[in-house]
């Protein structure tokens, strides 16, 4: 990981906080699937329309069969203002090989164009849509789980909450390093502020764009604010030691096992944050694709 770093490092990349939104778009797809493994073929790989909260929304169904699947709606990384389905189309792909599931990949709307709460209500709309019409793609909506990665764990975590005040069964979430706290103020944030892929000023370049001066504890940003974590889908938390966020992903399996949820917690030793698509050089992300997959296999019975 260390060696890794250094060759981002010498590549003189310029910060995702020093350019504007658009151009760290850009600059994010052009190397977001650098690191990860080989698109993998698929028996489907379809993209889609589906109805998000203003209008569709473009997404990507990827299925090891023609059979009818159960599904895994799944959230893009990048910080709500970067990313999109091109940047996490090999991470969909090796859940859905390594599940046997049908994975649904969302674009949703992206700050700061659309901001909070824009792509949590559209999270939660195509997830409601999936519960009742998935039989329209050939899939299984009586059997729906939820994940995403950084951002996306974070809008999973909500979409989870959610499904419970709404009384959707789901049967799991994913949350793959996902942010969970309103502030970016514990140890891990300190310790790993600087040098470790994931910087501090990224986190609040991505923040400021996000979000308006008064949600910082809104429970729908960070859902350790929610007043309950009583009654949610089981949860398999994926988790790195060195990534500024690591602290809060524990604090949330201790908010979920303290209120009685399932909680089954990975964490990657000596690894960064993103390292789950790392897949070519970090052995640590081709474990925790198999755990992921296994853990969606489990939850889904494929």
């Amino acid at each position: 990981m260390a060696g890794l770093l250094e060759r981002i490092h010498r590549a003189g990349r310029p910060p995702l906080h020093s350019l504007t939104p658009e151009k760290a778009r850009v600059a994010y797809q052009i190397g977001a699937e650098i690191l990860d493994l080989p698109r993998a073929p698929l028996a489907r790989v379809e993209d889609l329309q589906l109805p998000g909260a203003a209008g569709p929304l473009a997404a990507r169904l990827y299925a090891p069969t023609a059979d009818q699947l159960p599904m895994l709606l799944y959230l893009h990384g990048g910080g709500f203002t970067i990313g999109n389905l091109e940047t996490h189309d090999s991470l969909c792909r090796q859940l859905s090989l390594r599940s046997g599931a049908a994975v649904l990949s969302l674009d949703y709307r992206l700050a700061p164009e659309q901001k909070f709460p824009a792509a949590v209500d559209d999270c939660w709309a195509v997830m409601q849509w999936l519960a009742s019409h998935a039989g329209s793609l050939g899939l299984d909506g009586s059997r729906l789980a939820v994940g995403g990665d950084s951002a996306g764990g974070t809008l999973a975590a909500v979409c989870a909450l959610h499904a419970r005040d709404i009384q959707l069964p789901l049967a799991l979430q994913l949350l793959i390093t996902p942010g969970t706290a309103a502030h970016a103020d514990n140890a891990s944030h300190q310790l790993f502020a600087n040098g470790f892929l994931l910087e501090a000023a990224s986190i609040e370049w991505f923040f400021n764009h996000y979000l308006g001066p008064h949600h910082r504890r809104d429970w729908r940003f960070a859902p350790l604010e929610a007043a309950d974590h009583g009654g949610l889908a089981p949860a398999c938390l994926v988790l790195a030691e060195c990534d500024p966020l690591v602290d809060e992903g524990l604090a949330y399996a201790d908010a979920m096992r303290a209120n009685g949820g399932q909680v089954q917690l990975e964490l990657y030793r000596g690894v960064t944050h993103d390292f789950i698509k790392m897949g070519r050089y970090i052995p640590e992300a081709l474990l925790a694709l198999d755990a992921c997959g296994l853990a969606i296999k489990q939850a889904l019975q494929t």
